[in-house]
């Protein structure tokens, strides 16, 4: 049996009893850490659940989906993801090959920063696409996530912007280059830098967003400002998130006046 088990966002605590079970069963356990990063070490979760992890790259997860699929055939893995079990393609991919191979797989799900987001006291069912905003290079700059923003807007809806994460990334030489992790400045940095190249005026320096930082977690930061004010704000330390209210009703509005004390929405 094949286990895709969410851990949650915060500690090893996070865990369902469901999922303790499954992975308390397991004879391998692997942690897919490239789309997420754990704010535990693993050996926090080495002790809860009394066995090895395997700290999963995405070479392992990717190239080698078969391979764990398979050693599900004839006993119990354990494939463990931060925040929800299919946050991602490739969590999803792998509820496909095992499927497609005939292989047992049980999803036990958990909070990611999907639902987690509310938090930040915008009803869930008034967000529109959720986009991706990658790290630019001197060669590669995509505006294709400020044009679903901006969709999203248009429609009076809240955009969740997941921030790119780079792990493993090879270099020149063969060797990996260090982690990075895109900041809520990097994010609103980027955003402006198209909206002042498109000259469109669906997003100004004035627009309003709200930085979200290591939601979950007992040091989780949620700071509403403008784009421009946003991009001087330093969050700390990672994980990321960025959210573009659309229209904003009376009552969000009342809330982030009596928690943030912050009423710059137009």
């Amino acid at each position: 049996m094949l286990y895709l088990v969410g851990i949650g966002l915060d500690s090893e605590k996070d865990i369902t009893l469901k999922g303790l079970e499954a992975v308390r069963s397991s004879e391998k356990i692997y942690l897919e850490e490239y789309t997420s990063q754990l704010s535990v070490p693993v050996s926090q979760l080495e002790q809860l659940y009394g066995k090895e992890v395997v700290r999963a790259d995405r070479e392992t997860i990717q190239d080698r989906k078969g391979t764990i699929v398979e050693e599900a055939r004839s006993g119990n893995i354990s494939v463990l993801v931060i925040g929800d079990a299919l946050s991602a393609t490739t969590h999803v991919d792998l509820l496909q090959t095992a499927k497609e191979r005939q292989v047992g797989c049980t999803v036990i799900h958990n909070a990611s920063i999907m639902t987690a987001v509310s938090v930040c006291g915008l009803p869930l069912y008034n967000y529109g696409q959720t986009v991706s905003i990658p790290f630019f290079t001197e060669k590669w700059m995509p505006e294709s996530f400020y044009d679903r923003i901006v969709a999203n807007k248009q429609r009076g809806l809240h955009t969740l912007c997941l921030l790119d994460i780079k792990v493993k990334e090879r270099d020149e030489d063969g060797g990996y280059r260090p982690s990075r992790f895109m900041s809520v400045s990097d994010a609103a940095r980027q955003i402006l830098f198209v909206a002042q190249k498109r000259k469109d005026g669906a997003i100004e320096d004035s627009t309003v967003g709200v930085g979200l930082a290591r939601i979950g977690t007992q040091t989780e930061a949620i700071h509403p400002a403008t784009l421009a004010q946003l991009a001087e704000t330093d969050l700390g330390a990672p994980l990321h998130s960025l959210v573009i209210p659309g229209s904003v009703t009376v009552y969000e509005k009342e809330f982030y006046e009596k928690m943030f004390s912050f009423s710059q929405f137009t």
